[in-house]
């Protein structure tokens, strides 16, 4: 049950690693996952991170967190061995089997450089898995190599695990108070938990489903805060691999405005009418900043002087709904207080009980992803992979005719 059933025990274990690695020097750690297993420490982390935090330094009482195993892109894993060069590392790996190819490769060159560097013993020290509690090859490994493990329960898909060591432990290293997140994660579960009609989770959930009967396809996840644009990135996994399949679903987009409005903009506006658009709204900044006069006016802002950046930020926000409204976009808002750990904590736990329950009013199930294995088969057919030979031969067969087309 979560996060009311989270023990805070498991809570102090991670504090317990993160002591530990700062007092032995520890500035950087690397997350290694994919999908629901690195997109929501990684949409806390940016949410709470100063925005210019890389050039800062690592925030006081955490460390460096970055991500690896969500590419297969060469020049990023190549880049980011550059900056373990730099840096006294550690390693988080997340991966129920342990065999998914993409944070498999990074773990692999990973492992491989935090060995050499410290040595074996040292590493088993500077290794912590997050994996399944009995089986896979992540789990036989740590078990023989002596890493540190927190299990990913059986019953929790990736993209639902947030609120569980998957999310946590990384957030607790960057040195942010998952206490608070959990907090507010129990909060939104005692709101959600009823068949109440005031129930927040059962109200978005059969808006969304019957703005999607009435023809519209497409729903943008919109802020006007920079810090929340992995927000948007996790929430589209969230929604995408939980309802597109079975030839339904809606297909799941995000925007930062008001940067998109100079992009997206106009077709949001004036384009086909396909679009609800769902508006994360924050009522209070955490920082405050006053708009000076200039003397020369040359920019005809005066009018806006002495008042906050964030009141025009909040117009801005205003007039975009309004603007989309009259332009025939369906609104639908959700408000929170401020960005902090409370939160989100409230949001994951709003969307993801907003997710199961709008599956199941599609008539699909939330919990499993069939159609990620495609591309998968074909990427393994291609690289060679023992027992896909026939399959190989179909595909290049298939890549030739493409190449004359």
């Amino acid at each position: 049950h979560l996060p009311s059933g989270t023990p805070d025990a498991l809570v102090c274990q991670f504090e317990a690693i993160r002591d530990e690695w700062l007092r032995s020097g520890i500035d950087t750690v690397v997350v290694i996952g994919i999908g629901g297993s690195y997109l929501g420490a990684k949409c806390a982390i940016e949410a709470l991170s100063h925005a210019f935090q890389s050039r800062l330094g690592r925030k006081e009482g955490g460390m460096d967190v970055v991500f690896a195993g969500n590419n297969l892109s060469e020049d990023y894993l190549a880049e980011l061995l550059d900056l373990m060069l730099r840096r006294s590392v550690a390693a988080v790996v997340i991966s129920k089997s342990g065999t998914t190819t993409e944070p498999a490769v990074a773990f692999r060159l990973v492992k491989n450089f935090i060995e050499d560097r410290y040595g074996k013993d040292e590493a088993a020290r500077r290794i912590v898995a997050v994996t399944d509690k009995a089986k896979g090859a992540l789990k036989k490994l740590s078990d023989t190599e002596g890493y540190r493990t927190f299990v990913i329960e059986d019953n929790v898909g990736g993209r639902f695990s947030v609120l569980t060591p998957v999310g946590l432990l990384p957030i607790m290293l960057a040195g942010y108070d998952v206490r608070a997140m959990l907090e507010g994660a129990r909060e939104a579960e005692k709101a959600c938990s009823s068949a109440s009609k005031d129930n927040p989770a059962i109200q978005y959930a059969a808006m969304r489903n019957l703005l999607y009967s009435k023809g519209y396809k497409i729903e943008l996840l919109v802020s006007f805060n920079p810090k929340l644009t992995y927000l948007g990135e996790w929430w589209k996994q969230l929604f995408g691999e939980s309802e597109g399949k079975d030839g339904k679903g809606i297909f799941p987009a995000s925007a930062n405005f008001t940067t998109d409005l100079h992009s997206m903009g106009q077709y949001i506006q004036d384009g086909e009418r396909i679009l609800i658009e769902t508006t994360v709204s924050v009522e209070n900044s955490n920082r405050k900043l006053m708009i000076n006069t200039d003397p020369d006016n040359l920019d005809g802002l005066n009018f806006i002087a002495s008042r906050r950046v964030e009141e025009c930020n909040r117009m801005a926000e205003l007039g975009t709904r309004l603007a989309h409204m009259d332009g025939g976009v369906p609104q639908m808002q959700l408000l929170i207080e401020r960005i902090d750990e409370f939160n989100l904590g409230s949001m994951f736990y709003f969307f993801e009980m907003s997710c199961g329950i709008s599956a199941y009013i599609l008539g699909v199930n939330p919990f499993n992803q069939p159609g990620v294995e495609a591309y998968k088969k074909n990427m393994f057919a291609l690289l060679g992979k023992p027992g896909y030979e026939e399959e190989a031969a179909l595909l290049r067969e298939r890549l030739e005719k493409m190449k004359k087309a």
